[in-house]
């Protein structure tokens, strides 16, 4: 089955420009680099920082080679000498890139692109999209099991059940969603309960119009709040009570189309 995605200075200080970054410091750097240095965007587009926030110049003859390509940044980190720029942007990290002499970087753009004008390469394509699509399809009908377990409905309201579970997993589990779904982390079991969670949230409260303090876990603890509200709202549904009018995941679901 596919169950697997120190305290502030009195006075204010004045600001100084970033440091040069130093020839011998760059030496440093590139022999450290063997085996794939961790570093930062630095000031300007030929420096970085290392993970002790000094500014690094990159070598003069290594390139930046931006993500996208996949194939080419495996083989670029595999063929010697690298650094890997990432940046960290709240909880999440994401790649800028990898640092790399040119010359290697340029060989193996070439040797791709020769490998990608041959027909065999083209059917491996087609064969590997065919494959993951297959994947897909089946992690999808995989999540919205899980999904419709978790909301475990009363008989009396089965096609409610079916209709929000459609919706959540329609939402949560396209490829490159980022959602919950996605992830790997967890067992499929808590993903659908987070994704049906996180659609209730959006779909039946107040949320996307809250006014949240931009204090530290503030919005965790109002998403905490919210989230008993969803698990009572859905209680009403499991014991099979009647449903009091104007009840706001009877109306989200009322609203569902597909």
């Amino acid at each position: 089955m596919a169950r697997h995605p120190p305290r502030a200075p009195s006075a204010k200080p004045s600001r100084r420009p970033d440091p040069q970054p130093k020839p011998a410091a760059a030496a440093a750097a590139k022999r450290a680099a063997d085996g794939g240095l961790v570093v930062g965007p630095g000031p300007n587009h030929r420096t970085v920082r290392d993970a002790q926030g000094r500014v690094v110049a990159a070598p003069e003859d290594w390139v930046l080679l931006e993500p996208g390509d996949a194939a080419l940044t495996r083989r670029v980190k595999a063929a010697g000498d690298h650094w890997l720029m990432q940046e960290k942007q709240g909880r999440r990290t994401f790649s800028r890139g990898v640092w790399a002499p040119e010359a290697t970087v340029e060989r193996i753009r070439h040797e791709l692109v020769a490998e990608r004008s041959t027909e065999a390469w083209a059917k491996k394509q087609a064969s590997a999209l065919k494959r993951r699509e297959a994947d897909q399809a089946e992690y999808v009908d995989d999540f919205l099991s899980a999904v419709i377990a978790f909301l475990a409905f009363h008989p009396t309201y089965g096609d409610r059940a079916l209709k929000l579970a459609r919706a959540v997993t329609t939402h949560a589990t396209p490829v490159g969603s980022g959602t919950v779904a996605r992830t790997e982390r967890i067992p499929i079991e808590r993903r659908a309960e987070a994704a049906v969670i996180a659609w209730l949230r959006h779909q039946t409260t107040g949320y996307d119009q809250m006014k949240i303090a931009r204090v530290k876990g503030k919005r965790r603890e109002v998403r905490r709040m919210l989230a008993e509200r969803s698990r009572e709202l859905l209680g009403r549904y499991r014991s099979g009570a009647p449903i009091p009018p104007g009840c706001p995941l009877s109306k989200a679901i009322a609203a569902i189309t597909g």
